[in-house]
């Protein structure tokens, strides 16, 4: 892989930043609960269908009293997208070198009333230069207080940002996180945002990547706070019932329509990585 440039090193450097945070977050409330969980971490390396090193990243993974699951990865790779996958990237079509470092995050919890989550944000730069990302709550069982303080995180990040972004960004996440073959939303929503082109405006770059900090910083104060609320809730058979029903839904949306899932699948990610979305148990009618 070809030294990285400033812009593709500071995004690096803070995906990884943000996810050293999020997991000592995630640790500190496993203490709390009486568990001594902590992450596994293990690095895996990517070869290019060229041939040539093409990056690697770090899968981390505990499994708690809290969280009965829950992956924090980072990657950085670089290479040629194969065949018509290119055509389906932005900027990639005339040109299918890439390159991409990013943080994806996804929690399933123990207790059905704390609502599991996702996080993700990445830049990528082909033709073109651009972040995106967004993060999404999904309760087996909502609680209005939950996604109310779960929306407003996310808006205030966005109000920094641009005024005007947040319903767009709202909107995206619920047309994006919708599973057509079901009918329903994944969860309760949250943001999702794309294409947040830079150019070769150091200005622009900076406003985006501010942004994209923003969201980061934005999850890691309000989803703990979420977690801490509901983690010793009572709960029944009941309960469990309906939250491995939803991880039903949640591992059809992630096998079928995400586009992360495609694009680790497609670049030669590690598989065990991408697919750390997928829930511990879950049941099916």
């Amino acid at each position: 892989m070809q030294p990285l440039d400033d812009e593709q090193t500071q995004a690096r450097h803070w995906f990884e930043h943000l996810r050293t945070r999020i997991c000592t977050a995630f640790e500190d409330i496993e203490r709390e609960a009486g568990s001594d969980a902590a992450f596994d971490y293990i690095a895996w390396d990517r070869t290019d269908p060229s041939g040539e090193p093409g990056g690697g990243g770090v899968r981390g993974v505990m499994k708690g009293r809290v969280f009965e699951k829950v992956g924090v990865n980072v990657s950085t790779v670089a290479g040629t997208f194969e065949g018509d996958f290119a055509r389906t990237i932005n900027g990639a079509g005339e040109d299918p070198r890439f390159f991409a470092t990013g943080i994806s995050l996804v929690a399933h919890m123990a207790n059905p009333h704390v609502p599991a989550v996702h996080m993700n944000t990445r830049f990528l730069v082909t033709t073109k230069r651009w972040f995106g990302g967004g993060a999404d709550l999904n309760p087996p069982l909502p609680i209005a207080e939950d996604t109310e303080d779960f929306h407003a995180a996310l808006k205030a990040a966005c109000d920094r940002h641009d005024p005007d972004c947040h319903a767009r960004y709202k909107a995206w996440a619920d047309e994006y996180f919708y599973i057509p073959h079901r009918q329903v939303h994944r969860g309760v929503g949250g943001i999702f945002y794309d294409h947040l082109e830079t150019g070769d405006d150091g200005a622009a770059f900076d406003r985006a990547f501010a942004f994209t900090r923003g969201v980061g910083e934005a999850f890691l104060d309000v989803y703990p706070r979420i977690v801490r609320r509901r983690m010793a809730m009572p709960f029944t058979d009941a309960d469990m019932a309906v939250q491995r029903a939803w991880r039903g839904r949640y591992a059809e949306f992630n096998l079928v329509h995400d586009r992360g899932t495609l694009f680790g699948l497609k670049t030669g990610g590690n598989v065990d990585a991408i697919l750390m979305s997928l829930p511990p148990v879950a049941t099916w009618d």
